[in-house]
């Protein structure tokens, strides 16, 4: 006994627009995975490329060359005298101006006048002060004249005592050798020699005290005159200063009063510029200032030529990050310079010939001139590298890198703590 199946139920069927559009659904949900998984398969590839990507026109790349590295600066320069005094009232007083600011003044000519009634007025007190000591000199002078005449006097009038004290002597010795006188007169006679050798030598020394006492009083009153005469030179000295001459030939700078002014003593009246001597004003970023050194040669661009200079002074201070620096011609100067005018400057540090350097970027600080972004096919990689000196441009490879090499110079600061970086549309 056979066992009968369904096989004779079962019949074709035909298919259906409804089948057919399910059908297209499927096909088009397998294409629609397929991308997906291709998308995550180039997702996958480009995590395993790097932890991170970053687009590359948000970074700059330079390539490792070879090539000489020339260390300069540039910077704009400013025109500065180099001799431009300002001129201040030595005293109190009323200012008259003789001048305006751009005048054209010659060494010595007088530019304002400070009427001071005070300084004049101590100055005429002081010279008759003077006359009065001058007077009282003169006086000592004779007055030690009269005592050295009277000494003299009493010194030759002992001395001739002593003379006729020794011939009373001799001859009362003869006598009394001829029995003419008695031994008592000769007694006497040799007395009054020695008084009057006794009244010669006092004589002498009051001569000669009476001499030191007229000098030294005649020197203090000359001193005395001598110091009030300083006096009076000073006085003098700042009587004439009340008139402001011009200290050489050049231009007025700044009037800083105003016609019959009142101004305090030690204020400032007006600057004289001196045009025949120029200097260059640089501000120069701190870290090339450490070698900057006065002597070093610049270049200054002005009045369509170039113009040979050297550094003149650097500044110990650092003020905002720059340090100020002045540049003084080694030649000629350029025509028609005037004061705060803007020139450009570039000074050579020094060249280096040969050397392995690449563009300079933002990458030096960032890194700390120990690392880098290398480019490695379509990724960066940090590689740790020394750098040497440095220029406005370019910067020294010391070693890490080799010639070809391309390096992220700029835009590496988004790459974060990422050892791999993949660098998109490069």
């Amino acid at each position: 006994m056979s066992i009968r199946d369904t096989s004779a139920q079962d019949r074709p069927l035909a298919a259906t627009a409804a089948q057919s559009r399910r059908r297209r659904h499927w096909l088009a949900a397998g294409a629609g995975g397929a991308a997906l998984l291709l998308a995550a398969a180039w997702l996958l590839s480009g995590w395993s490329a790097g932890s991170r990507s970053v687009d590359g026109a948000r970074v700059r790349i330079a390539e490792v060359r070879r090539g000489d590295l020339v260390r300069d600066i540039s910077a704009d320069g400013r025109i500065i005298a180099a001799n431009s005094p300002v001129l201040y009232a030595v005293a109190a007083g009323t200012v008259t101006l003789q001048v305006v600011a751009g005048d054209a003044v010659k060494r010595g000519q007088a530019l304002a006048t400070i009427h001071s009634p005070e300084l004049r007025s101590a100055l005429a007190q002081e010279q008759a002060t003077l006359a009065g000591l001058e007077a009282e000199a003169d006086r000592a002078a004779l007055d030690a004249q009269l005592a050295r005449a009277d000494a003299r006097r009493i010194l030759d009038q002992a001395q001739i005592d002593r003379q006729a004290a020794v011939r009373d002597l001799e001859r009362n010795r003869r006598a009394y050798a001829g029995g003419a006188v008695a031994q008592i007169d000769v007694a006497r006679a040799q007395d009054a020699l020695q008084k009057a050798e006794l009244a010669l030598a006092q004589a002498r020394g009051d001569h000669d005290l009476r001499s030191r006492g007229a000098d030294l009083d005649l020197r203090n009153r000359r001193l005395l005159a001598e110091r009030q005469r300083a006096v009076v030179a000073e006085l003098q000295r700042q009587v004439d200063a009340l008139t402001l001459r011009a200290p050489f030939d050049g231009q007025v700078g700044q009037v800083q009063v105003a016609q019959r002014a009142n101004v305090a003593a030690n204020a400032p009246v007006l600057s004289v510029v001196d045009l025949s001597e120029f200097e260059v004003e640089i501000r120069v970023p701190e870290s090339f200032a450490r070698d900057l050194a006065i002597g070093m040669p610049a270049q200054i661009t002005a009045a369509g030529g170039t113009f040979p200079a050297q550094v003149a002074a650097v500044s110990p201070e650092v003020v905002s990050g720059e340090v100020v620096s002045r540049l003084r011609f080694t030649g000629r100067q350029p025509p028609g310079l005037r004061q705060n005018q803007r020139l450009s400057v570039r000074i050579v540090l020094d060249t280096r010939r040969d050397v392995l350097m690449v563009e300079r970027g933002p990458f030096v600080e960032e890194g700390g001139g120990r690392s880098a972004w290398v480019m490695d096919g379509g990724s960066a990689v940090r590689r740790p590298v020394r750098l040497g000196a440095s220029s406005l441009d370019a910067v020294e490879i010391l070693s890490g890198l080799k010639e070809g090499d391309r390096v992220v110079v700029s835009g590496s600061e988004t790459f974060g703590d990422a050892e791999r970086v993949r660098i998109t549309g490069e």
